[in-house]
């Protein structure tokens, strides 16, 4: 692969687009394990597909349909969590379900025969064009620049959401932010991995982070690490044996985590013994 990977355009779009996909999914996969907010960024990943399918209907591009309505689901969630008057995880799923039935709707709906959405479901990173890899490096460069701008008040946030209310740390922007941020991820993971892989690829880097290493930093370094080994070898494998690169990767990573998790669970058990 590294010799093609001088020959072929579609191979270094590739490889471009895992290496900023891991610097996302390292800083908005470590807020959302820490703050245990995987439900609700699976919800609003699923609830994209309303968008793509509205896309296709109007006969726009699928991926900003998806991002518009990430957007509307992720600000939607948050008002109700706030106000209090459901239970979040019900609402999550009603979304999660909404959004999935509006794309079904909608591509119904299309003229002629219905388009091929496998790409948008379980995406093809060797399809990535120049124009998916500019909309990802505007993504990575916003995100960064939010978690950058508010890192220590992401600290006193993740940690102690109740000082850090009491501190004026602006809970309720950080947390919209966060929202708005987990949805702009999401679109930019679409053409990756797809709308039902992407959450794994959110959690995986994260998670295995979080088992090994202490430090905020560090967990955040080092889930963009894992996530480029992950992208990295999950692509190379797909390439070597002809399979889908996306699966591939998630495969590669929930297997990384497992090692990781029953070496951590093995020496705590001996520590402990």
């Amino acid at each position: 692969m590294l010799v093609d990977l001088f020959k072929y355009q579609f191979l270094q779009n590739a490889v471009m687009a895992g290496l900023l996909a891991s610097v996302l999914a390292g800083v908005i996969g470590f807020i959302i394990v820490e703050k245990k907010m995987i439900m609700m960024s699976g919800g609003i990943a699923h609830a994209s597909y309303g968008g793509v399918g509205l896309g296709y209907l109007l006969g726009i591009e699928p991926i900003y349909g998806a991002l518009g309505f990430s957007l509307v689901s992720a600000l939607s969630v948050g008002l109700i969590k706030r106000k209090g008057g459901t239970d979040s995880d019900i609402v999550i799923g009603l979304f999660w379900s909404l959004g999935m039935a509006l794309g079904i709707v909608f591509i119904s709906l299309v003229p002629g025969y219905p388009p091929n959405l496998s790409s948008y479901l379980f995406g093809n990173i060797l399809a990535v064009t120049q124009a998916d890899l500019l909309m990802m490096v505007v993504v990575a460069v916003v995100v960064s620049l939010i978690f950058l701008a508010f890192f220590n008040n992401w600290k006193a946030y993740l940690f102690d959401e109740e000082f850090s209310g009491i501190r004026g740390s602006g809970v309720i922007l950080l947390e919209f932010l966060l929202l708005v941020m987990v949805a702009l991820t999401v679109v930019a993971l679409i053409r990756i991995v797809g709308i039902i892989l992407a959450l794994a690829i959110l959690i995986a880097p994260a998670a295995s982070a979080k088992l090994i290493f202490r430090r905020m930093g560090m967990r955040v370094v080092m889930s963009m690490v894992f996530g480029v080994v992950f992208m990295l070898g999950g692509l190379s494998l797909a390439y070597s044996f002809n399979t889908a690169a996306g699966a591939m990767i998630v495969l590669v990573a929930v297997v990384f985590y497992i090692v990781v998790y029953v070496a951590t669970s093995f020496k705590l058990k001996r520590r402990v013994g």
